[in-house]
């Protein structure tokens, strides 16, 4: 098939709900993906973060054949043993503190975490988020949304959120009424723009949480798995979440979504409650086990500590060099944003025809997050593209 047909057949048969790049990938493999004509680009930013281990894991496509030779689905009102077994090791992952309910992204794990929040609420039903915040684009998750771009012409949202400045304590305690369940927040702000929390603001949050018996929900959709060199980003902040939500890197790029919940309020969603059909199915839990097993085998929460640092360092660099162009860095990990003074629509556009892979949000921030794999002589090829397309932008 070629170019021109793919192109085509997509404008003829496919909602257009997404700005499409010209190209067309058919082969993937560790941090770099290959084109219809065999071009090879390196990839930093992988399905908006869903491939953390790099494409096509050895250890992810291994588990996937071995289980659908066996068994590809069963429901969720039967048991089955790939399930039993990624609840459990997520379970560890958090001193078994943490009940899981599998669904099949980020939106619908979000969903749960509001569902069960309003449960628990008995009555009580606000959930404060935050300006510049992405919760997911379902009807109640982009209610939480604290960003009207993506709200425009699906008024009247759900009500029952109040969005108030992200790192602002204040305009947050003065949101809380009696009618507040919980406040949902994202440690680090993707698609606002790689926007950090305050480590004493966050802290600050939770203690506002428990005193006035609300639940804290942290959204680690793009941040957890590893991204920013802890297997969740909350570990970094010495605090613990009543709910969090994950999802994209959690697959190895195959569709899953996990809310946990601490055990004192997980069984408020009885059976019958809430559902999702295919969520947490055979293939997609040993493909998730997979993941698990790679980052810590293979040392992957080390490389990205080390590479985060070596990135962090590397485009620092480049704003020395560009200081009328780049405004900052900032970020956690390997998930690094450089802040331009202009739009970085053209930037994203000359690195891929150099053979680069990243992403702009928020118009203005460059959205640096290659794999955990990434090595230090990826980095550097990457940097040396930015670099030349930087040079080229700044004449």
């Amino acid at each position: 098939m070629k170019l021109a047909e793919v192109f085509d057949i997509y404008n003829e048969f496919i909602v257009p709900s997404y700005s499409k790049v010209p190209v067309v990938f058919v082969k993937g493999k560790g941090s770099y993906l290959w084109d219809i004509h065999a071009k090879k680009y390196l990839d930093f930013f992988p399905g908006w973060g869903a491939v953390n281990v790099g494409h096509c894991h050895p250890r992810v496509m291994n588990a996937v054949r071995d289980q659908i030779a066996k068994l590809i689905f069963v429901p969720n009102n039967y048991y089955h043993l790939p399930q039993a077994k990624l609840a459990r090791q997520l379970a560890r992952l958090t001193q078994n503190k943490f009940k899981a309910f599998f669904c099949n992204s980020g939106a619908e794990a979000n969903e749960a975490a509001i569902k069960l929040t309003r449960k628990f609420g008995r009555g009580r039903f606000e959930i404060i988020t935050f300006e510049n915040s992405f919760h997911g684009r379902t009807l109640a998750t982009l209610s939480a949304t604290g960003q009207r771009k993506y709200q425009e012409g699906f008024a009247p949202l759900l009500p029952g959120f109040k969005i108030v400045p992200f790192n602002d304590l204040g305009k947050t305690k003065q949101a809380i009424s009696d009618q507040t369940v919980a406040i949902m927040l994202e440690l680090i702000q993707g698609e606002g723009g790689i926007n950090v929390a305050d480590r004493q603001f966050v802290k600050e949050i939770r203690q506002l949480c428990d005193q006035h018996k609300l639940l804290l929900i942290i959204d680690e959709v793009q941040t957890g798995i590893g991204r920013t060199g802890t297997f969740f980003c909350w570990q970094q902040f010495e605090i613990e979440p009543d709910i969090f939500t994950l999802a994209k890197s959690l697959g190895g790029g195959l569709p899953i979504g996990c809310m946990l919940a601490k055990k004192e309020y997980a069984d408020l969603l009885t059976a019958g409650s809430h559902a999702s059909t295919f969520g947490g199915g055979p293939v997609i839990c040993r493909a998730a086990l997979a993941v698990l097993e790679a980052l810590k085998k293979d040392k992957m929460l080390k490389n990205t500590i080390i590479q985060g640092e070596y990135l962090l360092k590397r485009l620092q660099e480049l704003r020395s060099r560009y200081p009328n162009l780049i405004k900052e860095v900032r970020g956690m990990g390997l998930m690094l944003g450089i802040e331009l003074y202009k739009s970085g629509k053209e930037i994203v556009e000359l690195c891929r025809q150099k053979g680069l892979l990243i992403n702009c949000t928020h118009e203005t921030v460059l959205r640096i997050m290659p794999s955990l794999t990434v090595t230090r002589r990826q980095i550097n090829q990457a940097v040396l593209i930015l670099d030349s397309v930087l040079a080229e932008v700044n004449q």
